[in-house]
This record gives structure tokens, sequence and C-alpha cells, in this order.
């Protein structure tokens, strides 16, 4: 556990703490959505929390931790999917047997999850911190620190968007 000196670290970093273990499975659930390797999200939702909490001193007001963490977690999982992919052989043949290992029952779940591959990272987010972690849009504005207007166009843009790559 790293430790601050100070009264505003301390209480910063106690909030950061109850904030990445309540959120730590929706962190993992996010991480793996864009990644959709068990490990790399693991790897990710580590190193995310390790710089929340290594930051946490930067926190102006500790009742957006929350916030800030989210913000923390999807700038690791975009600085993630930039960096160069290495597979070993023995990885690679892995990570096409997991593909090749589609149960009946997930057909819509891939046809979705391809869909929404297809769409820019930051309307990818907005989609999934919608509708798959129940945020209200003024959260999701402060997460990705946009205007709540720009969180709206590019919903209704996204949606507009999946719809029509699932109706092909």
């Amino acid at each position: 556990m790293l430790v601050f000196s100070g009264r505003k670290s301390k209480t910063n970093q106690e909030r950061v703490e109850a904030v990445i273990l309540e959120k730590y499975n929706q962190y993992y659930r996010l991480a793996y959505s864009y990644v959709l390797n068990e490990a790399d999200a693991g790897d990710i939702v580590q190193n995310g929390a390790y710089k929340a909490l290594r930051g946490c001193d930067s926190l102006k007001q500790p009742e957006y931790a929350e916030t800030w963490v989210y913000r923390i977690m999807l700038n690791e999982i975009f600085s993630f999917l930039k960096r160069p992919k290495v597979l070993s052989y023995d990885a690679l043949c892995e990570e096409q047997d997991v593909i090749g290992e589609v149960r009946e029952d997930d057909y819509m779940n891939v046809d979705l999850q391809r869909a929404l591959d297809g769409l820019p990272q930051k309307d990818k987010a907005i989609l999934i911190l919608k509708y798959f972690e129940d945020k209200k849009l003024e959260e999701i504005a402060d997460i990705l620190d946009e205007n709540l207007s720009t969180v709206k166009s590019r919903l209704y843009r996204s949606m507009k968007k999946l719809r029509e790559m699932l109706s092909t």
C-alpha cells in the first residue's frame, strides 16, 4: 500500500482506495470490453489503480474520486490499445483457440462486440458507460471530460451507427 504524508493526501488516499475496491469489477469489465483478454484487462486495472493511488494527492475534490478514477482507467485502456501488440507463437496459437471457442449463445454478443469495436474509442466508451455500466450522461461527460451536449450527440450518432452495423 502506498502511504502519503499530510491530512489531505491521507483523506484522498482513503477515498480513492474505497472507490477502487468498490468499483473494481466495473473497471475490469470496462477494460475487458476493449481488450477481450482477461490478463490484459487485469493488468490495465492494476496499472490504473496504481496510478490513481500514486496520484491521489492531485485530486482536488474527493467527492469526484469515482469520476477521476474512471478517467484514469479509460486513459490506461486507450494507452494500452495504442501499444503495438507483440505475441509469442504460443500466445498467438492460444489466442486463436480462444477465438474459435465461441458458444452458440455468444453469437449475438460477438456481433455486438464487433460492432462496438468498429466505433471510435470515445464513442464506444460512451455506449459502454451508458448501457453496460448504467452511468448517467452527466457522469459520462465528467468521466470523459466532455461537454454534456457533445456526449449526447456522440451517443445518438453512435447508436445510429451501431443499428446500421447490426442490421446488415
